[in-house]
């Protein structure tokens, strides 16, 4: 603010001294009188020198003189500046010359002409006046001129620093200082403003910090769910085997099915909790064709699968993998079409081709592009269970094995299609 008051007083003073200057050179004009006694000598002793002027020296009046005849031709001169363009009586007249007529006993005899000293003083003034517009033009200019480098310096071009700053702060861009320098116009808030960014890339390290300890904490807690889950599974599996009675076994087939349910969500949840950490890792390897048919048995609980033989191939899987997303295809079209689903299979380009269709009611158009974003859920997904997590995860893995995903809607039912990568 000191930089700035100092050079608008800079800036004033100029103004001010040029404007004084100005002044000074309009008012220092003072009207000039004729000399009269010059004047009635000159007419006295051109009168009694008429016949012998080119003898006299007409230099000792100190002014320029031209005298014509009474015929207008010129008697004798002695101009050098200001009477140099007069050549007759009438052009003194036009001029604004002093003419004086020479008489002698009634008879005209010629014209005197000498400058008008008032004219002479005007026209000097006007060249100073002249001249001091230009010089306070120019220094008016000059003035602008400083004054605008001034506020571009110190006023525009940290503005527009500040607005850069200000646009990437908003675009999550803080590792980008503001910098300024402490004495513009903007220096006591550039370091408000810095400190603010630093503060804002702090919290957000912190915030950042906190989501990955929240992600590693629910990996942690889906990987131990799983471990009660499987035993869960496995007592069921027992108690089928030692019981007969009819009720019993239905009992423990529905905690099984629950079980493997809460299998499936916890699976999705912790391959979520990794993906997010960066962890979600594929291994492929050559796989037959041939355990495509054993993974979708294992998932098929509810024996609702109609599926076509398997073409004899190898494919570049991880087999875990690949039947977490079967076992996901399979359980959604359990839990939201509970028709029949039928798996079929064909070659395209390089890949293996595999559709899993069910005639549920589907979704509509402009959810299709949407299911296999995260935490998705469909308009038929209201009133059941699920994260929205399953079409994702398995979009994911299939991308990371270097094959596709696709959904789509057909006239009486909904088909995933999986591309898978042959050896």
């Amino acid at each position: 603010m000191k930089e700035y008051s100092k050079t608008l007083l800079g800036i004033i003073i100029l103004i001010m001294a040029g404007v004084a200057a100005f002044a000074l050179i309009t008012f220092s004009y003072r009207e000039e009188q004729v000399d009269m006694l010059m004047v009635n000598d000159l007419v006295e002793t051109v009168k009694e020198n008429w016949d012998s002027l080119d003898t006299l020296d007409m230099n000792r009046f100190g002014t320029e003189i031209i005298v014509f005849s009474s015929d207008n031709s010129i008697v004798c001169s002695t101009a050098v500046h200001e009477l140099k363009d007069i050549n007759s009586a009438d052009d003194a007249l036009r001029e604004g010359c002093i003419c004086l007529s020479i008489h002698k006993e009634s008879r005209f005899m010629g014209t005197i002409v000498i400058p008008n000293p008032d004219r002479t003083g005007f026209k000097t003034v006007r060249i100073r006046l002249l001249a001091a517009s230009g010089i306070l033009i120019l220094v008016t200019l000059s003035a602008g001129l400083i004054y605008g480098s001034y506020v571009q310096r110190t006023i525009i071009r940290p503005f527009r620093k500040m607005e850069q700053f200000a646009e990437n702060v908003a675009y999550g861009n803080l590792d980008e200082p503001l910098m300024l320098e402490q004495n513009n116009l903007f220096g006591k808030f550039t370091g408000s403003f810095d400190i603010m960014r630093e503060e804002l890339k702090a919290s957000r390290r912190r915030e950042t910090a906190l989501k990955l300890k929240e992600k590693e904490l629910i990996a942690s807690l889906s990987h131990d769910i799983k471990t009660p889950i499987t035993g869960i599974k496995l007592l069921c599996e027992l108690l089928s085997v030692k019981t007969e009675d009819r009720y019993l076994l239905e009992k423990i087939n529905n905690i099984h099915q629950k079980a493997e349910q809460i299998n499936v969500l916890v699976s999705d949840l912790l391959t979520s909790s990794l993906d997010d950490l960066g962890e979600m890792n594929v291994d492929c390897h050559d796989e037959s064709s041939a355990i495509l048919h054993q993974l979708v048995t294992e998932h098929d609980s509810r024996n609702l699968v109609n599926e076509l033989s398997v073409p004899e191939c190898m494919l570049a899987v991880d087999r875990i993998r690949l039947s977490q997303i079967i076992g996901n295809i399979i359980s959604n079209s359990y839990k939201y079409a509970g028709t029949a689903i039928d798996i079929g299979y064909r070659f395209r380009d390089n890949y293996l081709e595999m559709s899993i269709r069910d005639y549920g009611k589907g979704i509509s158009e402009e959810e299709i592009s949407l299911v296999i974003n995260r935490f998705y859920r469909g308009s038929n997904a209201v009133g059941k269970d699920g994260s929205g997590l399953g079409l994702y995860i398995s979009s994911q893995l299939m991308e990371k094995m270097n094959g596709e995903l696709i959904c789509s809607n057909l006239e009486d039912g909904f088909q995933v299609t999986i591309l898978i990568a042959l050896s």
